[in-house]
Order: structure tokens, then C-alpha cells, then sequence
């Protein structure tokens, strides 16, 4: 496993032990917050139950600790030769995100993510969150590890689609039309796209095209997932694929 799990702009990382040393909210009548460490630990049990294991982890706040995103490295027992699978965890105590992951992928060469099939622990951090949590968590991880498994069918399909400069560009301006990238964030993609910085990405392919995208888009943390997803939704209808997520 070769990657360290940069989780790059849009929050402060930090250590794990810096989780315990966070103070979670004391719960109300219709809110029960979760301790970032408790959920981290909690999703570490699920994986190991379902014998998956975690090789490389990230962790990061913002808003004072408010607010917390993770990135788990998972080995499933089989390893790709350039990516990797990754779950992303989010948490909050100021009301603003519900509990859930998220699966994804992280990209060898360049520390490139993407994010697909989000499930929420709950629909908010309801009274009975703490003792519901082992098996929320549970039969989160199942449905995670089934969008893992169409992640990697998805990527060997961009990698066999071939793409003329035509067909990029038109996929390029349709990105800006549903709001995967800004306008200003176009001319990197196409930077990564005619000159990329990795020769794993010279073949004219939709792989290539795709981590064109997420190289240019790894700069903001908190948009990442929905940027990732929207882009997945153009992708697989140019390379065939059933919508997904």
C-alpha cells in the first residue's frame, strides 16, 4: 500500500489522539451528538467484522473541532496496482451533517480521491443514536463494501473506454453545466488532460480523463464528495454504465 491518505485543503489534520480531546456536546431531548473517537472506534469494529482491514488512516476538523472528516485506507484481501479502496466518515456537533460514510478511492500515484454510494448512520442524531450505533455502523459497512465492488467494475470500464480530445472537451463543459467544477478550475483540468503530470495517465482513456478532474478538484475537502459523485454520473453514461450512487 503506497498511499498516505492526504486529505488536502478545506481542514485542519490532525493525529487521532487529538479526537480524544474533543468535547461533544451534552445531548438534548432531539439531539444526541457522537463522540468523533467513539464513532472512529465503532466503524473500525464493523470493518474487522466484516474482515476488512485498515492499513493507512487521516483524520481532520474544522469549526473548532465541530465538525470531523476521516479517510480509512481498507485492504480487502486483494489489492489493485494503482488504487486503493477508501471510506471517508463524517460526524458533527453543531447540528450541521449527520453521522455517515462514504465509499471512495484513493489513487496511488497522485493522492487523487473520489467518493461514491454515501449512506448516513441516521437521518439526524436521534435519542437512541449511541445504542443503535453498532449495528447502524454494521449495515452500513455491507452496503458499503457492495459500492466498492461496483467501483472497481466501474473503473476498469473507464480504463478500456477509450477518448478523443472531441469527446474530453464536450465532457469538460458538460462538467461545468451540472456544477462538478467551477469555470475558473477548467483550465487545470485541461492542463492535466493535454500535459498530465503522471505518466500512469497518458493513455487517452476515461481513466485518464477522470483523475484529470480529481487532481484539479483535490482542493477542497468539503465539496469533494458531491464534486466526485456528479462527476462518476458523467462518466459511466460516456462509458455505458447504469447510473450508480
Amino acid at each position: 500500500m503506497k498511499s498516505n491518505l492526504i486529505l488536502h485543503c478545506g481542514a485542519e489534520a490532525v493525529e487521532r489522539d487529538a479526537l480524544k480531546a474533543v468535547h461533544t456536546p451534552a445531548a438534548t431531548e432531539t439531539w444526541t451528538p457522537i463522540d468523533h473517537l467513539r464513532l472512529v472506534e465503532q466503524v473500525e469494529r464493523a470493518l474487522a467484522a466484516s474482515q476488512l482491514t485498515v492499513v493507512n488512516q487521516a483524520h481532520a476538523l474544522s469549526y473548532q473541532g465541530a465538525r470531523y472528516f476521516g479517510l480509512f485506507q481498507i485492504q480487502n484481501g486483494r489489492e489493485h496496482p494503482d488504487y486503493s479502496w477508501a471510506i471517508g466518515i463524517r460526524n458533527s456537533h453543531d447540528k450541521t451533517l449527520p453521522a455517515g460514510l462514504i465509499a471512495g478511492a484513493a489513487v496511488f500515484v497522485c493522492d487523487n480521491l473520489s467518493f461514491s454510494g454515501e449512506v448516513q448512520l441516521a437521518r439526524k442524531h436521534t435519542r437512541f443514536i449511541e445504542r443503535d450505533l453498532p449495528m447502524l455502523t454494521e449495515r452500513a459497512i455491507g452496503q458499503l463494501v457492495e459500492r466498492w465492488h461496483s467501483m472497481d467494475t466501474r473503473i476498469a470500464r473507464y480504463r478500456e473506454k477509450t477518448i478523443t480530445d472531441v469527446a474530453a472537451h464536450d465532457l469538460m463543459i458538460r462538467a461545468v453545466d451540472v456544477g462538478v467544477v467551477p469555470v475558473s478550475t477548467l483550465p487545470k483540468v485541461i492542463t492535466e488532460w493535454r500535459a498530465p503530470a503522471h505518466e500512469e495517465f497518458q493513455p487517452r482513456n476515461t481513466w485518464s480523463l477522470f483523475n484529470s478532474f480529481t487532481e484539479a478538484l483535490k482542493n477542497n475537502l468539503s465539496l469533494l464528495p458531491k464534486r466526485t459523485q456528479a462527476l462518476h454520473g458523467l462518466m459511466d453514461s460516456y462509458v455505458g454504465l447504469a447510473a450508480r450512487n
